[in-house]
């Protein structure tokens, strides 16, 4: 850092350092941060805990008082009774509130990192433009002059005086053009069917978007957007969504009601996960582009996305696919590339995936592709470069996508085939029974159920045979 010279400056930057290297050794010692999925399974499960333990304490305080015993006593045991249900809910309720306080104690941590990182960039910024001191409001984000957020862009103003007169319009197109807030009054168009807000400043959408019913197409991508409002989720006719190219950390759950989607893209920010339910909403969704986020994990409910055809979750930190991806029998092409040292193995059920066309495995850590991989005998595009791959070797990926499938189907069958000879080695070395012996004994078998099973009705009595006339024309 060849402009840092100042006093002030380097010792504000020791500080910064001291606190970016604190913030992490913390974070190293907490261990992986528990996936979203978990956190909202632990908030579920503490939900029916309570639910049970508060049914539970209605039928203790229900229950009628026995007329033969003393009303202190009584009061006494049925105190006793509600303590040991609260405590044993308590008990309960320990790994879940460990599961949540793990995720929260990251997130509080994650933002202090991140700030310290940025009060790390401010101090450099102030030594390279000669400051000698670093204001407390350096490195926030310039607002610009005091009107900037009062004046109204020309064009939405014309918009707005059409929407007045009672002009249908079904289109708006205001890409680049520099607006930093959304009127309220955008949510009257009706009529509208697409909306173009891409390469602006941002920073929130009104709820009342909700008001525009009949839109289908909605482009918010290149801006400055940290989250997305709820009632985006009351846009029931939405059929492309796409918010690439801001600043979010995570999706509203509300966007799992825009059912109508077939177009999702959420690529170039900030993600850390995906909505818990979004596999069992959006059933109508045939793109998926979520590359350059920070996803560690995809939920379980992906797998109920039958309509999936492409899904693009390169440039994150995935650390395996859930087992339900095999479901997706409608998918053509997944690029999993570039999530580095963090995807080590793909699931077995990948290979269920028999429309599969094309699927991108570079710069991964795969050592092995999975056993049954020549099951996809569509897949015509296959890219396992920068991969430490040993199954198969080398010299076999060099020869091409059908020749890898080809090794792949030989090597399950020689491996069927070895089973099978193990398994009838090892029955050979059992000691051979003639068909007289087994069925000796299973004779010897069944003559003992009937006579045990006899013995145990008649109780050794011939006045219990006589008891049953049913039994004796049995017998």
């Amino acid at each position: 850092m060849p402009h840092l010279t100042n006093p002030k400056l380097i010792s504000a930057m020791r500080l910064a350092v001291a606190d970016v290297a604190q913030t992490r050794s913390v974070l190293h010692t907490l261990g992986v941060r528990p996936d979203h999925e978990a956190v909202d399974t632990a908030r579920l499960k503490l939900s029916e805990i309570e639910a049970d333990l508060s049914k539970n304490l209605e039928e203790i305080v229900l229950t009628p008082h026995p007329a033969d015993s003393n009303q202190h006593d009584w009061q006494v045991h049925q105190a006793r009774k509600e303590e040991e249900c609260q405590k044993a809910a308590e008990r309960e309720k320990e790994i879940y509130k460990a599961v949540i306080a793990l995720d929260e104690m990251h997130e509080a941590y994650e933002k202090m990192l991140s700030e310290a990182e940025r009060r790390l960039e401010r101090i450099y910024e102030a030594a390279v433009a000669g400051n000698d001191v670093v204001e407390e409001s350096m490195g926030k984000e310039e607002k610009g002059s005091p009107e900037r957020a009062e004046e109204m862009n020309e064009e939405v103003a014309r918009i707005l005086k059409d929407a007045e007169s009672g002009k249908a319009i079904e289109r708006i197109d205001l890409s680049g053009s520099r607006l930093t807030l959304l009127p309220e009054e955008f949510g009257r168009f009706k009529s509208l069917v697409a909306l173009n807000l891409s390469n602006n400043q941002l920073e929130a959408i009104p709820d009342s978007i909700a008001g525009l019913e009949n839109l289908e197409e909605l482009n918010l991508s290149g801006n400055l957007l940290e989250s997305l409002p709820d009632s985006i989720g009351l846009l029931f006719n939405l059929k492309v969504l796409d918010v690439s190219g801001n600043k979010l950390t995570a999706l509203t759950d509300g966007i799992c009601h825009c059912r109508s989607l077939v177009d999702l893209d959420a690529s170039f920010n900030k993600l850390t996960y995906l909505p818990t339910n979004i596999g069992y909403e959006l059933v109508n969704l045939q793109r998926l582009s979520i590359h350059l986020n920070k996803l560690r994990s995809l939920p379980t409910s992906i797998g109920e996305m039958k309509s999936l055809r492409l899904l693009d979750v390169h440039f994150n930190e995935l650390r395996g696919l859930p087992l339900s991806i095999g479901r997706l029998t409608n998918l053509e092409i997944i690029n999993l590339s570039s999530n580095f040292s963090d995807l080590i193995e793909l699931p077995d059920t990948i290979t269920d995936l028999t429309n599969l066309k094309e699927l991108d495995l570079s710069n991964n850590q795969i050592h092995a592709l999975p056993d049954q991989f020549g099951r996809l005998q569509n897949l015509i595009k296959l890219n396992v470069d920068q991969n430490p791959l040993v199954i198969p070797p080398k010299e076999v990926v060099n020869e091409g996508v059908q020749a890898i499938k080809n090794y792949m189907t030989k090597r399950w069958v020689d491996m069927v085939m070895e089973e099978q000879q193990r398994n009838s080695l090892e029955a050979q070395a059992r000691p051979e029974t003639t068909i007289l012996t087994r069925s000796t004994s299973w004779l010897n078998n069944f003559v003992s159920n009937v006579t045990g099973t006899v013995s145990e009705y008649l109780g050794g009595t011939k006045g219990k045979l006589n008891a049953d006339p049913y039994l004796n024309q049995q017998l």
